[in-house]
């Protein structure tokens, strides 16, 4: 310190004693002999001192310092040292980091580093300046120029990502310093890409197709990969933030095959088991993962996404990921990480889930993974991540695998329920959903509930589920028990938004589902009184909303074949006992529901307490889909969203809204009757012409036939002449037959064969006529569809000539109130210029006004 005091002495000079000058005078001085110098070497001093006192006297040397720093990095480029000395007294100004010595200094503010950030950028040539630095070889420099820029970035990034944009070749030269040969260069140009790229999808394209991606496994390579230290956690980061809801980027890394180099960073060693888990290698492959659920999150173009998981399952990743799950020492957040990269990997894509359904775990007896994993979901004493975790893979293994869901449900059925010798996915949720656990109740309903997501069938299948009783009672189904527990005071709330959301998906377009639940006993009690309540706990109002969703959809899905349990009746159960009013506002209670928005952003379970453990994505969806609906049936609109009530209004406004219903809806109904008339006229010309084509076929047969029994006959003429008693010409070889008995059975035979001539020349004809007249029908038709179309177009021409008759008597009831009131200006002017005009004139204007006119 002592040095650094006789330094600024020698470049300021010795004061008089007893007279200390202030910091803001140091500078000051330090400042004027900066731009006043010289010598070069004086300079070079002064910057020396100003990069001492930035980090002490931030505010003085920034506020007076930064001009003539600038000067010096403009006109003093020849000389790498002092241009050292301004880059860093620059980035010390800038900053935002908290230098020791100012720790004292209560004028520093904690966003002083963005403030001068602010006044450096005002001229953007400050940052092409800076940007030229990054073409010096010198270490001082190139350094303290990568470190500036870092910090300008951190403190104002969109602004310095569009200055570097525009910058002459600004991304290029920074991608150009990852191959330099000194690491410590290295590594701070992806501490300064890093920030670069955050949020930009145009820096990130450019940065993608500068060879990033080959440079930074090469990097992660040299590092070590996962084992490696905290460069190779910058090169993922850096990473991450290129694919990140990036479909350009992530279609370019599917086709280079980076996925392919991606995967064998996956697979264990022997020496991790030995070894274990370091820090840092936890942080690495938490990295990778996250660069794995960025391509094939769920919030990525499908197209995208899809093939990605296909190379992910091609090239073992997948496996490899497998693999972790089932291997023992891994930490509990790199597990709870690997589940959910799992899930993202196999959802919706088949040859992947089947691939996680034969993977088995080193157990004794080996159990499948998803049981051991549904094991895990249902153990209170296991961590929340991971139980969450745990769920979301179970719903990705069941997104449209219709199998799957179909071999959850099978485990429950009678048939194979009888088989206890193994634990199933089946009993598991069942387990859990009848557990003491709270939170084993809401996670075993929402992993039954997926099992029955756009599968009617299932559903029905599922209502044959029987539950055992104690004390040798009968059998009751699972949806009974579920309805029971539903209305039992212990049973906690988030159990019972569980089995709300189970009861709601069940039953959604499932009308047998309905049936079953009206059929309980109490059923339709518990969710009145729930509705009639007046609980100001607002998760007691999310409980109502959802009992209010349940009743909605017993009425939109019941096929009435339940008597006092019909539409009607529940509608008027509703009105009377409820209130419509009431009704409509404890169902909208579910959306105003903060856990509501929560679920609705992403398929993901994403929780920090158990307790915002409440709605899911699927049963948001439904609801979503189906809250207007019910609410227009209680309301007092009819099911396609029409309204039975007319709305009050003045008696003109309605005289001229029934007017205008009234023609609409006439014009309505006319062009439905057409509509209905062209659709009967179609179909009986589609009918005709398929008779018609039957009728040539059978003509056609009949002809073929008809020249058959041609030949036939002529042959059967040929054999009577030849075999008559006259006939004296036999053959030498054969013997003549008896003379009695030929001409008689010919003749029997010829006749029989004129017969059927004739009946088949009488049906041609009679089939001809027929034909002909179905030809006539035919055109006769067309003709009454030409016409029904020509009355539905003139309909039309008519309805749009009224419109534009309306517009019309507008336009002219518009001209004549112009007319009216330029009359009027025309007339109080004649009448003000009367007096100074002779008579004659005045008559000649008001010809030509009339003319005019």
């Amino acid at each position: 310190m002592e040095f650094l005091k006789s330094g600024i002495k020698t470049v300021l000079g010795g004061t008089e004693p007893g007279q200390q000058p202030s910091a803001a005078e140091t500078v000051e001085k330090l400042v004027d002999r900066v731009y006043s110098s010289t010598l070069l070497e004086d300079r070079r001093d002064a910057c020396r001192a100003l990069k001492a006192l930035s980090r002490k006297y931030r505010i003085e040397v920034g506020a007076q310092g930064m001009p003539p720093l600038v000067q010096v990095l403009q006109n003093d480029g020849q000389d790498a040292e002092i241009i050292g000395y301004a880059l860093d007294t620059l980035c010390n100004i800038v900053t935002s980091e908290e230098f020791d010595e100012e720790a004292d200094n209560p004028t520093v503010s904690v966003n002083v580093g963005e403030q001068f950030t602010e006044m450096f950028i005002k001229t953007p040539e400050n940052v092409t300046l800076v940007m030229g630095y990054l073409d010096e070889y010198d270490f001082r420099v190139r350094r303290a120029a990568i470190q500036l820029i870092t910090s300008l970035i951190a403190n104002k990034t969109r602004e310095l990502q569009d200055l570097v944009l525009v910058s002459p070749m600004g991304v290029s030269k920074l991608m150009d310093l990852l191959t330099d040969s000194r690491e410590v260069i290295r590594n701070d140009v992806l501490l300064l890409l890093i920030e670069l790229t955050k949020g930009n999808s145009n820096i990130q394209k450019i940065v993608a197709f500068e060879n990033a991606f080959d440079r930074l496994f090469d990097i992660v390579r040299e590092e070590g990969c996962s084992d490696g230290g905290i460069v190779v956690e910058d090169c993922l980061i850096l990473l991450l933030n290129l694919l990140k809801n990036n479909s350009s980027n992530q279609q370019f890394f599917k086709e280079g095959s980076y996925i392919q180099k991606l995967a064998p960073m996956f697979v264990l060693g022997q020496d991790v088991e030995e070894a274990g888990w370091s820090p840092q290698k936890v942080s690495n492959f938490h990295c990778l993962l996250q660069v794995v659920r960025a391509l094939v999150t769920p919030s990525n173009q499908q197209q995208v996404v899809t093939a990605c998981q296909r190379v992910m399952q091609k090239s073992q990743l997948l496996h490899a990921l497998c693999e972790i799950l089932m291997s023992s020492g891994v930490p509990a957040d790199i597990l709870t990480e690997t589940i959910n990269a799992v899930a993202e990997v196999i959802r919706g894509e088949r040859d992947n889930q089947d691939e996680l359904s034969r993977v088995m775990a080193p157990s004794n007896p080996p159990r499948p993974a998803i049981v051991v994993l549904l094991m895990s979901m249902i153990n209170e004493k296991q961590l929340l991540a991971l139980r969450c975790a745990v769920l979301y893979c179970f719903e990705c293994f069941l997104y449209r695998n219709s199998e799957g869901q179909r071999a959850v449900v099978q485990t429950l059925l009678p048939s194979s329920a009888s088989d206890v010798s193994s634990l199933s996915t089946g009993q598991l949720l069942c387990t859990g959903l009848f557990s003491a656990d709270a939170l084993a109740n809401w996670f075993s309903a929402v992993a039954l509930m997926h099992s029955l997501v756009e599968n009617v069938a299932l559903k029905e299948e599922l209502l044959r589920v029987l539950l055992a009783t104690p004390g040798g009672h009968r059998p009751i189904t699972l949806l009974e028990q579920c309805t029971n527990l539903m209305q039992q005071e212990r049973y906690r709330l988030q159990s019972k938004v569980g089995l709300l959301m189970l009861l709601s998906l069940w039953l959604a377009h499932c009308p047998g589902a309905v049936k079953a639940l009206l059929e309980t006993q109490g059923t339709m009690a518990y969710l009145t009184a729930q509705l009639c309540s007046n609980e100001h706990d607002e998760r007691e109002f999310l409980v109502q909303g959802m009992c209010a969703f349940l009743m909605g959809l017993c009425i939109q899905f019941n096929d009435n074949s339940l008597p006092q349990q019909r539409r009607e009746d529940i509608s008027q159960l509703i009105i009377k006992r409820i209130g419509q009013e009431t009704f409509c506002n404890k169902l909208a209670e579910v959306s105003r529901h903060e856990a509501y928005s929560r679920a609705c952003k992403q398929a993901q379970i994403r929780a920090k307490s158990a307790g915002e453990l409440l709605l899911d994505y699927e049963y948001c969806k439904l609801y979503k889909g189906l809250e207007a609906l019910i609410a227009k049936l209680v309301s007092g609109f009819d099911v396609d969203g029409i309204e039975l009530t007319e709305l009050t209004l003045s008696s003109e406004a309605s005289a001229l809204v029934s007017q205008y219903k009234g023609i609409i809806r006439g014009m309505d109904g006319q062009i439905q009757a057409l509509q209905q008339t062209t659709k009967e006229l179609e179909q009986e010309n589609t009918d005709l012409k398929e008779k018609l084509s039957e009728e040539q076929s059978l003509r056609a047969q009949i002809s073929d036939q008809n020249t058959l029994l041609k030949a036939q006959l002529g042959a059967t003429n040929g054999q009577a002449s030849n075999h008559t008693p006259n006939d004296q010409t036999v053959s030498p070889a054969q013997p003549p037959l008896p003379a009695a008995a030929v001409p008689a059975a010919s003749e029997e035979d010829l006749n029989a064969a004129r017969y059927q001539a004739n009946m088949y020349f009488a049906e041609n004809i009679r089939l001809t006529k027929e034909l002909e007249t179905l030809r006539q029908q035919l055109v006769t038709e067309k003709q009454r569809s030409d016409a029904t179309e020509a009355a539905l177009k003139a309909t039309q021409k008519d309805q749009e000539d009224l419109l534009e008759l309306l517009a019309d008597q507008e336009a002219k009831l518009t001209r004549h109130e112009d007319n009216i009131l330029l009359r009027g200006e025309e007339e109080t002017q004649t009448k003000s210029s009367g007096s100074s005009e002779c008579p004659s004139s005045g008559g000649d204007a008001a010809i030509e006004l009339s003319a005019s006119r």
